[in-house]
């Protein structure tokens, strides 16, 4: 890797003027924080229940006392085989926070379509400790715009990050922020999907001021191309166009075809 190398005067003297910029780039997130957090609320009325290890449980419940609730939309759907490294990947940095997180009174959950016995295998394999509950019976991913029909799939016609698009498949992923008043009132604060959500990878934060970088060079140009399940690291296998992880010894249809 070749780069300039310089006296110690000289490097201060770039960073110094490269840390002007980085103030101004601080000073705009802030303000886009600021009109994050301004964006108006959306009222919830419908009710929504979802099966957790312990039974049913509802929306309101999943706050657990709390009034702001974080909801991670993790792409597993019925039956699927493998699940999307990408979701993996932003779960994982929960290991650390998430006793912070409830302690400024924000609760955490991820929900997929997946049942729940589906969803409890995965989150102990994965040795998960935070709530993850299945929305396999209610219309929560569908009214959230991260799960669509097999006929949205096969006509294309799927809305997606705000805009009517092909959602290429039936479960895609996404990060919701939901507030509950005195009342028992629920509000849809805020939601991010694709790049959007990149501001919950945190492992960013440390790749991007690093000589390498992000090194994500192909075949995909994104974190497919390094970020596996964290116990598949170093045992090969690929990562599909979907973000979806398959081992070495894989013999699902995806490979046939």
């Amino acid at each position: 890797m070749k780069h300039e190398v310089v006296s110690r005067e000289a490097w201060l003297e770039a960073r110094r003027a490269l840390m002007v910029k980085e103030r101004v780039h601080m000073k705009l997130g802030d303000q886009l924080s600021a009109e994050q957090r301004a964006l108006p609320w959306m009222k919830i009325d419908k009710h929504y229940e979802f099966e957790s290890p312990s039974g049913t449980v509802t929306l309101s419940d999943l706050f657990a006392g709390r009034s702001q609730l974080f909801v991670k939309h993790y792409m597993l759907g019925p039956g699927q085989q493998h699940h999307c490294v990408g979701c993996a990947l932003e779960v994982d940095h929960l290991e650390g926070i998430l006793v912070h997180m409830q302690n400024h009174d924000l609760s955490y959950v991820a929900i997929a379509r997946a049942p729940i016995d589906d969803i409890e295998t995965l989150r102990q394999r994965m040795g998960w400790r935070f709530p993850f509950v299945s929305s396999y019976r209610s219309d929560f991913n569908y009214d959230f715009h991260v799960s669509f029909t097999p006929e949205q799939v096969r006509t294309k016609t799927g809305f997606y990050n705000f805009r009517e698009c092909d959602p290429g498949m039936e479960d895609l992923s996404g990060d919701s922020v939901f507030y509950k008043d005195e009342d028992g009132q629920i509000f849809h604060t805020y939601s991010a999907f694709g790049r959007g959500c990149e501001r919950f990878l945190g492992i960013y934060g440390f790749f991007d001021i690093t000589p390498k970088g992000r090194a994500e060079l192909g075949p995909h140009h994104s974190l497919g191309d390094w970020a596996r399940p964290h116990d598949m690291y170093g045992k090969g296998g690929t990562v599909a166009p979907t973000g979806r992880y398959h081992t070495e010894t894989c013999a699902c249809a995806a490979h046939k075809s």
